[in-house]
């Protein structure tokens, strides 16, 4: 039987989701805790690999195993875990459902504190000491949608075997002295979120013009985007399946 985990993580004591060798990550932390309470190797497959650093706050995987699951597995998993990954719910699925292949959307949200905040050292990009003008920044996020390919924003070297993905939503929001971009999109290259809102806080800087990000995305050159944001900054928020 497949079932799926719904699950948040603070991601800054990790290397990203996914295993990897002589790194903590939050994949191995849940199939530890898996294992141990089912007695037997449980291996999960999540929904995205997030990147060091960065956040979940609503997250999926799913696992095989030939036991009926107690209804009180979420509460003895979070016992099991660290205190920064927490299990919200364990669902039955079906059998070929697919935490990876099978979402149809991915939302992230990052943040930008723009005054010096220690209580968010850890959770936001604190860039107080240059402000940034939100409109132009908007006005970029409207460009966005004109455009399938994003290689500009791609990690180098990687095992992707396309940079097109299709953007649902972008927008930037201020609150007080944070700001906060969502964008939602059916799928996300590595480093993706991070590189656009290096880009975004360059036109908000200044330093370029909303139009410039044309430019930017047609050149489909990794070195023609900003620099990557800071990881701390970023939360994945959702992910979409039609269970």
């Amino acid at each position: 039987m497949r079932y799926f985990i719904e699950f948040s993580y603070n991601g800054k004591n990790y290397f990203g989701y996914q295993i990897q060798p002589d790194a903590v990550s939050v994949q191995e932390e849940l199939e530890k805790a898996l294992s141990t309470i089912l007695r037997e190797e449980i291996k999960t497959t999540g929904a995205g690999r997030t990147d060091t650093g960065v956040h979940a706050r609503k997250i999926f995987a799913h696992f095989d195993t030939e036991k009926a699951l107690n209804i009180n597995l979420p509460q003895r998993l979070n016992s099991f875990l660290p205190p920064d990954i927490s299990v919200k719910r364990i669902f039955q699925v079906k059998d070929d459902f697919h935490a990876r292949f099978d979402a149809t959307y991915r939302t992230y949200e990052y943040y930008i504190s723009l005054e010096k905040n220690p209580f968010t050292l850890d959770s936001a990009w604190q860039h107080w000491k240059r402000p940034l003008d939100i409109d132009p920044m908007n006005e970029a996020c409207k460009i966005l949608f004109e455009y399938e390919d994003f290689t500009s924003f791609a990690k180098l070297k990687t095992d992707n075997k396309t940079n097109i993905c299709q953007i649902y939503k972008a927008e930037w929001e201020q609150s007080g002295s944070e700001l906060k971009f969502t964008v939602s999109a059916n799928r996300f290259l590595r480093n993706m979120v991070r590189a656009i809102v290096g880009t975004m806080v360059e036109i908000g800087a200044g330093k370029l013009k909303p139009e410039d990000l044309r430019k930017v995305i047609e050149d489909k050159n990794r070195n023609a985007a900003g620099t990557s944001a800071p990881a701390q900054g970023l939360f994945l928020v959702d992910v979409g399946y039609e269970f």
